[in-house]
């Protein structure tokens, strides 16, 4: 899967962390390969370069009966033409509330970390090379199976004060739609494709708060059909 989206796009970056590899047997009984593996993880596309990735598991619990994969979140910092910015790619679990709300605190944890534990090498030096960036600016895309204003929402946005509102803080991040007045009573970035009256807004786009006065648009376009989930599109300005 990875090869074929990277083939739709010739002429861009890319980059894919598999937070989740397991070797499997192909169908049938028959020899497989051994590089026959199934995984499951998170991939950039980019116009530019990507300086350097990493990928970064999530804090997961063992489930007993629902399958629970190992989740991650892809880090790249990117050569933008306005300097270097870091992209994270995430996919949260799906089962658990409490355990979305452990996978953001971490991820935050490592997000607000990054400038002085630096990215995927530091030190560089010792082999006539230089460190790659360390930007403060990021935007962290995916799919968060939380719907707006829940508690995992509130850990990672923060919780709306009951007269000012959700005041931007540092280190806090910002959803690009909310801050653009982008969600209506009907909002929704999944549906199930068994029964098309159940929606709920899933996916999502959090940028740092030096990105905030950047934001030009932001949207949802719910025409796609190559999947549940659909397309969340953020515009973002010189």
């Amino acid at each position: 899967m990875v090869a074929d989206l990277a083939a739709l796009f010739p002429d861009h970056f890319w980059v894919y962390g598999p937070a989740c590899d397991l070797h499997v047997e192909p169908p049938g009984g028959t020899p497989g390969p051994r590089a026959c593996r199934f995984q499951f993880g998170n991939m950039v596309l980019s116009r530019w370069p990507i300086l350097s990735t990493r990928t970064l598991l999530l804090p997961r619990s063992r489930t007993v009966s629902k399958l629970n994969l190992q989740r991650g979140a892809t880090e790249a910092v990117i050569d933008t033409p306005d300097g270097a910015l870091r992209a994270y790619s995430v996919h949260l679990d799906h089962v658990s509330a409490d355990e979305r709300i452990r996978q953001l605190v971490f991820l935050n944890e490592r997000i607000n970390a990054f400038t002085h534990e630096g990215g995927s090498v530091t030190g560089a030096l010792e082999f006539d090379a230089s460190d790659p960036p360390l930007p403060e600016n990021y935007v962290v895309m995916g799919d968060f199976n939380m719907v707006p204003e829940s508690p995992e929402y509130c850990a990672f946005a923060g919780t709306k004060d009951g007269y000012y509102g959700r005041m931007a803080r540092i280190g806090t991040p910002i959803d690009a739609l909310a801050a653009l007045n982008g969600y209506t009573p009907g909002s929704y970035s999944w549906m199930d494709p068994e029964d098309h009256d159940k929606r709920m807004h899933l996916d999502y786009c959090f940028v740092s708060g030096g990105l905030e006065h950047r934001l030009i648009s932001a949207s949802v376009d719910t025409t796609p059909t190559g999947s549940d989930h659909f397309p969340v599109w953020v515009e973002i300005g010189r």
